[in-house]
């Protein structure tokens, strides 16, 4: 994902995952060095609305702080894992100092066999200025394989954004 990024000379937010994180710090590191931005998804990838207020508050807690070691920078955005969001939650992740953020679109990319060209139609129909686009880099939480049809169809999502005469960027 970060070859084809640079490639497109396209930035993005990596919405990271704690565990994930602390796996591979030093592709956090690469993600910061080529200009990405990275913000937090928690430490593992649950449904917010399945855990009691302290296990997420827990869970939100050490996803900042894997994130901020292996960054070197505390991440600024929260996206709840499958975008579900509580009112307890919302609280929290405020009082915390991070702005939430859903997305505009998707491409359902994280199902094994959806061809780029489908992801990219997708994840691209409709687009206007201040659109966030969804796609996932790996499959930690998916079916397996998925993100080579991500990348796969990211020249043509970056090439759609840019016939649209916008650009693609980090938010």
């Amino acid at each position: 994902m970060l070859e084809a990024l640079q490639r497109a000379n396209a930035h993005a937010t990596f919405f990271l995952c704690g565990e994930q994180v602390e796996r591979e710090s030093a592709l956090v590191r690469e993600i910061v060095a080529a200009g990405h931005t990275p913000a937090v998804h928690g430490y593992r990838h649950r449904n917010m609305l399945r855990l009691a207020p302290r296990t997420f508050v827990d869970d939100l807690e050490r996803g900042i702080a894997a994130i901020e070691d292996a960054a070197g920078q505390r991440p600024a955005l929260y996206r709840p894992p499958y975008g579900i969001f509580s009112y307890p939650g919302m609280v929290e992740v405020s009082a915390r100092g991070l702005r939430s953020l859903l997305w505009s679109h998707w491409g359902h990319d994280w199902r094994a066999g959806r061809s780029p060209a489908s992801i990219a139609a997708e994840v691209t129909e409709e687009l206007e200025g201040g659109d966030v686009l969804l796609l996932h880099d790996a499959d930690h939480y998916s079916e397996p394989g998925c993100w080579r049809g991500t990348v796969a169809a990211l020249p043509a999502v970056v090439e759609r954004i840019r016939a649209r005469g916008l650009r693609p960027v980090a938010v």
